[in-house]
């Protein structure tokens, strides 16, 4: 295992080509308290009490029940909660200014409205597409 990854424990529920769904079997990865944690644990709680399913790269061609780890590069949950939240919002703010300059609260809105539509619509591409960096993608490397 490469130290700049964090792992995670999880069961493989079902496969779809060379991907697995699997279910986390703890929150998070665990860090939460080290030094590097995002601490993203404790605010999703109150937000997500069923069950954790996640969509990974099976590399190593797991079955359907076996127990794995997951691995995914430092880091990068951070820089996908910044990409998915911080760059929405910024752009919103963006469109709100860019309106107001050109004419008033209306405008402000109108541009705000049009700025959270585009950020969100690039968002969407983002993650559905094959962009991105591979190396960052959630994968099965072990059972256990």
């Amino acid at each position: 295992m490469n130290p700049e990854q964090t792992t995670i424990k999880a069961i493989i529920r079902t496969l779809d080509g060379k991907f697995a769904n699997v279910e986390v079997e703890q929150g998070g990865c665990g860090r939460c308290h080290e030094e590097g944690g995002c601490g993203g644990q404790q605010l999703t709680q109150m937000f997500c009490s069923g069950q954790k399913t996640y969509r990974v790269e099976n590399v190593i061609g797991a079955d359907i029940g076996d127990r794995v780890t997951i691995a995914i590069a430092a880091g990068s949950v951070s820089r996908t909660a910044n990409f998915a939240y911080i760059l929405p919002l910024t752009v919103t703010i963006a469109g709100a200014a860019l309106g107001s300059f050109f004419g008033g609260d209306l405008s402000a809105m109108i541009g705000a409205g049009v700025g959270l539509a585009i950020a969100f619509l690039y968002v969407i591409a983002r993650s559905h597409g094959k962009t991105g960096n591979l190396t960052e993608r959630p994968h099965i490397i072990s059972r256990f």
